[in-house]
């Protein structure tokens, strides 16, 4: 194989960071540090939807929620790429809200509904009401697919898995099987039975999921999305997943080695600061490292977007599993190195590293780990 040669054929991308983006990122991070602090986060550790209504109120304000959603339905139509700023720096803060729920609940729906279907759900999310997807039958990001039924008289029969922020979610998305194919059906919250949601336990206490029944609940036709190409679109959506989850990992990467770096320029052992041994330098230069790299594929995904639309398939799909990949790896090893150099301390419930270990733990699974990403990455690069 001529590995010179593929490397040629691969289109390059200027990765920029527009003005717009910095105009979103430092708003962001303002409205991140004003409303989620680090003590806040810890006070909706226990709370039920893990965030609080004024905060998403004034999210919603700020026209986050229609921020990659055409000006036609309410939205400010600036794409994706817009929204990656605001995902990072709400995971620099441990942020909670149903924000990647609601915008990949969007996403879909431009995709796969028709004008008049978009035109009746997407102001909704534009106006704040949370919206998710609905997409695994068990805990695969590969599977292909779904046994999830829709019958001929448009009743659904069958469970979904992790279904981010279900507790506070008025629309699902819901991925099912209908006449003999792949589909997607809005269902709303007052169609499912009482019960039909059940919390999943998580070993990251910020974030939300639950299981859902929706066995029994019946849909009118004009709530089954008009696309009949669903597995396109769901590979779609599962790689701009991969890129939000990989900028809010990004974020928290950040802020974990902050307070790491923070922690070894205080600490003193033998009578010297613990941030003056090498031994405890170089593992922070490795995670500073990893963290610019991740960020770099981060924003090179979003420039795609931005100039390709979404239509520059396999470099736009390198591209976000890259990011994902790239992100995962820095947490994780930011998460474990910040635990182990509080020492004891690090492994106490109260001590922050171990809010981020739980984070890295969490998010490396959302939307595929690094060797899921990595296996699908070898024939696109490779072949």
């Amino acid at each position: 194989m001529n590995f010179g040669q593929e490397a040629k054929n691969l289109k390059v991308a200027n990765m920029h960071f527009s003005e717009e983006q910095k105009m979103i990122l430092e708003s962001a991070r303002s409205f991140c540090q004003d409303n989620s602090s680090i003590e806040k986060v810890r006070e909706l550790l226990s709370s039920s939807q893990g965030y609080e209504d004024s905060t998403w109120q004034q999210l919603v304000a700020l026209g986050w929620t229609g921020m990659a959603i055409p000006e036609q339905f309410g939205g400010s139509g600036l794409g994706v790429e817009a929204v990656v700023p605001i995902v990072e720096s709400m995971g620099r803060n441990l942020s909670a809200t149903p924000f990647i729920s609601s915008t990949l609940a969007a996403q879909l729906l431009l995709r796969a509904g028709s004008e008049e279907q978009q035109q009746r759900w997407l102001s909704r999310v534009v106006e704040g009401q949370v919206a998710t997807v609905a997409l695994l039958d068990n805990e695969d990001w590969g599977a292909n697919g779904t046994t999830h039924m829709l019958s001929e008289d448009l009743v659904l029969k069958g469970e979904k898995f992790f279904v981010s922020d279900a507790q506070s979610a008025e629309l699902f998305i819901v991925l099912c099987q209908y006449q003999g194919q792949d589909r997607f059906v809005v269902v709303e919250r007052n169609q499912l039975a009482e019960g039909a949601i059940k919390a999943h336990a998580l070993i990251d206490e910020t974030k939300r999921s639950a299981k859902i029944d929706f066995t029994g609940v019946s849909v009118t036709a004009d709530a089954v999305l008009s696309a009949d190409n669903a597995q396109t679109i769901l590979e779609d959506i599962k790689l701009i997943g991969a890129l939000l989850v990989a900028a809010e990992t990004v974020g928290a990467t950040a802020s974990c080695l902050n307070l790491t770096v923070e922690y070894l320029n205080t600490r003193k052992q033998f009578g010297k600061l613990i941030g003056s041994y090498q031994a405890l330098k170089h593992p922070c230069v490795d995670i500073l490292s990893k963290l610019e790299g991740a960020r770099s594929q981060v924003y090179h995904a979003a420039t795609l977007y931005e100039e390709g639309n979404g239509n520059i398939e396999r470099d736009l799909e390198i591209a976000c599993r890259m990011a994902k990949a790239s992100a995962n790896d820095a947490l994780l090893l930011a998460g474990d190195r910040a635990v182990q150099f509080h020492g004891g301390m690090g492994f106490t419930y109260e001590c922050d590293a171990q809010l981020y270990i739980r984070r890295a733990q969490w998010s490396q699974q959302q939307f595929g780990d690094s060797a899921h990403h990595r296996k699908r990455l070898a024939p696109l690069l490779l072949s």
